[in-house]
């Protein structure tokens, strides 16, 4: 349990201070640009077009005002040294007219952004609600087995994390980037037309401050890594110690635990002293330099201005720009950034875009109107992987009507079976036949509505329980929910609730017990009125009270149906017609309860050995 040990992600957030985070990269970062732009951005070219040139135009207004106001100050200072010699002074009609249309400038530009914004967030929101539409299409149109090697958390991350980061980036990268790149270039203009001398002293100060930053960052980086590694182990301990503090505590674990939060905990104070200090140290460097640089400027400025070469307002305007200069330099570093998350998280999105889908139409399918549900499996072999088979040679032939119970121990391939009939999984060889038809010939979504589930784990969304029981079948009348309610033995509980069908799952929930949804989703699937029905371990987390009732509820739910029950107690598939038990994906034995408990065999060792642990449970 030793954290100098384990080895965890990091867990804790970067607060205020930290220095840079390392960048994601994507892996193409130029073939997903070209399909963000070819794919979803090229719709919206006359959007972007007129964001192009409201962002120009807002910032070639901004930069124009410092000239402006110089020349206000130039007024002035020319109005004072007039009154001094005994002129006129200060000419305050022509300072308000500079200053007015100084405003008006402003005013412009400031409308200027707002439009480019408002368009460009309309655009980023629009391409977001496009890709969450995609991927939620595709979830659709995924085969099982992708989930099989993805977890959920994975695949929420896309649709939340990665689509969150594509629309903010999005949003703000285009416009600061043509915002940045136009400021530069003008204030360059500006600075150029007021001192060529001035412009190549501020120029010069740059690479000191890139060499400068590149220095203190190579240093603090390292200290940056080892920080993110220990609030790692930090974190992790913390939620492991005290997420089983009560073993901790029942094995007197608390003094190792202690020690071991010490070790961890002494090496993030160092590392995170010397990071924080050294990334502290860029601003006041950087401050300094460019305070140095202030000073040069002026001075110069100031000799120029008694030389006659430029005015007093131009070496205000100068040091203005000087000062803005540096400010869309920084922002176009901060985009880059911004821009590799947005191509790295794009780049996810577009690989779940592209993955195989399952092909749910086949060119003349089979109508499955008038087929009863017969159901015959032809030496049916299947394995998740190709190099593993679960199911090895599986024959059974299933009439219409009949109730067939699957057994067997965990990992027989009983589910399996079941994934393979609905074409979750389509077999590696042989063949699975409804009424004499290979079901590949069917559509997948026809051929799944020949089907009703009832599962261990109840699935209710959150919403009134007539919604979720009308889920199969939305066309339902409130009657017919009703009558499959009464089907399902759950009318009765249902009326006592205090908004009755009408009730919200997930708000108000909290006095439904496991066995009561249960019955809910028995009744769903009594108003589909399928033709062939899968109950799989429908009531194997539920006590022998409850079961009893779903067990009625199940029994009216399978007349006249056929029926395929995967069940672990054996005691509950007793009547059924036919009992295939398996091992190791192949059927070893198969008949009625009675017909198997006479042979002696694999089924009557299953059957004796769960009799016996009841009896052990009741002694």
């Amino acid at each position: 349990m030793s954290q100098t040990n384990v080895k965890r992600p990091p867990m804790g957030g970067r607060g205020p201070g930290r220095g840079p985070a390392p960048v994601e990269k994507a892996q193409d970062f130029k073939g997903t640009t070209k399909k963000l732009a070819k794919e979803y951005l090229a719709k919206y070219k006359v959007a972007i077009a007129i964001v192009l040139i409201f962002a120009v135009g807002s910032t070639i207004f901004t930069i124009v005002g410092p000239k402006i106001l110089g020349n206000a100050t130039t007024e002035i200072y020319n109005g004072i040294v007039s009154k001094l010699s005994g002129g006129t002074g200060i000419d305050f009609s022509k300072i308000a007219t500079i200053l007015l249309t100084l405003l008006g400038l402003y005013v412009i530009s400031a409308i200027f952004s707002f439009i480019q914004g408002f368009v460009m967030t309309g655009v980023s929101q629009k391409i977001t609600y496009r890709l969450r539409n995609d991927i939620v299409a595709k979830i659709n149109r995924l085969p099982m087995h992708y989930f099989d090697k993805k977890t959920h958390g994975e695949v929420l991350s896309i649709i939340t994390n990665d689509i969150d980061t594509v629309s903010q980036n999005l949003n703000q990268s285009i416009t600061q980037i043509i915002t940045s790149i136009c400021t530069i270039i003008g204030i360059l203009i500006m600075m150029f037309s007021i001192s060529w001398t001035m412009t190549l002293i501020s120029l010069f100060i740059l690479p000191i401050t890139a060499v400068i930053v590149k220095i203190v960052v190579g240093k603090s980086q390292k200290y940056f890594a080892s920080q993110q590694e220990y609030l790692g182990h930090v974190n992790g301990q913390v939620e492991e110690i005290y997420g089983g503090h009560t073993i901790v505590k029942a094995f007197n674990g608390e003094e190792q635990a202690i020690k071991e939060f010490e070790t961890a905990n002494d090496t993030l104070y160092h590392s995170a002293w010397k990071s924080q200090f050294l990334s502290g140290l860029i601003h006041p460097v950087m401050n300094f330099v460019g305070n140095v640089g202030y000073v040069a400027v002026a001075i110069l400025g100031g000799y120029l201005a008694i030389k006659g070469r430029i005015t007093v307002g131009n070496i205000q305007s100068f040091i203005q720009y000087n000062k803005q200069f540096t400010q869309p330099i920084n922002q176009i570093a901060q985009v880059s950034s911004m821009l590799q998350s947005m191509v790295a998280a794009a780049e996810r999105v577009f690989i779940f875009l592209e993955e195989k889908e399952e092909v749910k139409d086949v060119k003349k399918p089979v109508s499955t109107e008038g087929l009863k549900g017969n159901v015959t499996f032809e030496h049916v072999q299947f394995g998740y992987d190709d190099d593993k088979v679960i199911i090895n040679d599986f024959n059974a032939t299933v009439k219409d009507g009949q109730k067939i119970a699957i057994v067997g121990p965990t990992g027989a391939g009983k589910t399996t079976m079941v994934k393979l009939l609905m074409r979750f999984y389509d077999v590696t060889k042989g063949a699975i036949l409804i009424d004499g038809y290979n079901i590949k010939d069917f559509n997948r979504g026809e051929l799944r509505k020949m089907f009703g589930m009832v599962l261990q784990d109840t699935w209710l969304f959150n919403g009134t329980i007539k919604e979720n029981i009308k889920y199969g079948n939305p066309k339902a009348t409130d009657n017919e929910v009703i009558e499959a309610a009464k089907a399902a033995h759950v009318h009765h509980f249902i009326k006592t609730l205090p908004k009755s069908y009408d009730m919200v799952i997930g708000e108000e929930s909290a006095n439904i017990s496991a066995g009561q949804k249960q019955l809910m989703t028995i009744a769903r699937v009594i108003l589909t009125d399928p033709k062939i029905l899968i109950l799989d371990e429908a009531t194997s987390s539920i006590d022998t009270r409850t079961e009893q009732q779903i067990q009625a509820a199940m029994d009216n739910l399978m007349k006249g149906r056929t029926s395929f029950i995967i069940a672990h107690r054996l005691s509950t598939i007793k009547n059924a017609d036919l009992i295939l038990v398996m091992d190791h994906g192949d059927i070893v034995e198969q008949g009625t309860h009675k017909e198997l408990l006479e042979k002696d065999g694999f089924y009557a060792k299953l059957y004796n050995s769960q009799f016996e642990e009841c009896e052990d449970e009741i002694e």
